[in-house]
């Protein structure tokens, strides 16, 4: 399993939200490429980074911050966050960008998907953030009826590199993810799963790493920033011994 550090980016600076809510962001780093090099030098394999306004504008508005990190660091990253349309996708990955994650367009415009993963093999995810079991868009600011795992069998065939799962009740909350749920997205479906929100511990990692599905990996933020989790530890957790479902 992969260990993903998370930037996520707000007015150009790095933060957490709680629960999803733009106005509770805690503020980590004002030098997004130096956070992102910290975590680099920390022995991390990949970058998790979300434009936060993005999400809501519908297209890229910390676009400088993430092409900062692109050059400060040889690791690949993947970007969420305002991605609507295949112009979008081709520029950031002319950028340098490993991979682009879909989220809302998942839900209102699956086709464009399947487009680009066609286009970019290996380099497209869909981000299926959820409420309750239902899917959320456009930054979490709007609740769907569309169920997590209805969504996700909707790109068996697609091509998609991965599927980001994020319980938004837990995201930032330092409270464990929601292993149930994404145990069952991951054994519903064929796509690599990567689990998203509220992990906080390194028993959260050992606990996703034993779940009894196979995940992709895990991607933490505020327990990184905080100290819970040591970078280095979690990944020896993820890369330990016994490799059983992940």
């Amino acid at each position: 399993m992969i260990l993903y550090p998370a930037i996520d980016l707000k007015d150009g600076q790095c933060v957490r939200l709680y629960k999803g809510e733009m106005a509770q962001a805690t503020v980590f780093n004002d030098d997004p490429a130096a956070q992102a090099r910290a975590f680099q030098d920390a022995g991390c394999e990949w970058l998790h980074l979300v434009d936060l306004n993005g999400a809501f504008a519908g297209a890229p508005v910390n676009g400088a911050a993430v092409e900062g990190i692109l050059k400060a660091v040889d690791v690949p990253a993947q970007l969420g966050g305002g991605i609507r349309d295949m112009a979008t996708v081709e520029a950031w990955i002319a950028k340098g960008l490993a991979r682009v994650i879909l989220g809302t367009v998942a839900v209102e415009n699956p086709d464009l998907v399947r487009e680009a993963a066609r286009a970019f093999p290996g380099q497209v995810a869909v981000g299926i953030d959820a409420r309750n079991g239902r899917v959320a868009t456009k930054g979490w600011a709007e609740e769907t009826d569309v169920q997590v795992i209805d969504l996700a069998k909707q790109f068996e065939d697609a091509g998609v590199a991965a599927i980001i799962y994020t319980d938004i009740n837990r995201d930032g909350a330092m409270q464990g993810p929601n292993v149930e749920a994404t145990a069952g997205l991951a054994n519903a479906v064929s796509i690599p799963v990567i689990a998203s929100g509220g992990v906080s511990s390194l028993d959260d990692l050992r606990t996703l790493k034993s779940c009894g599905a196979p995940l992709d990996g895990a991607i933490s933020g505020r327990a990184l920033y905080d100290g819970a989790i040591d970078l280095g530890e979690g990944l020896g957790v993820l890369k330990g011994a016994g490799s059983a479902g992940g």
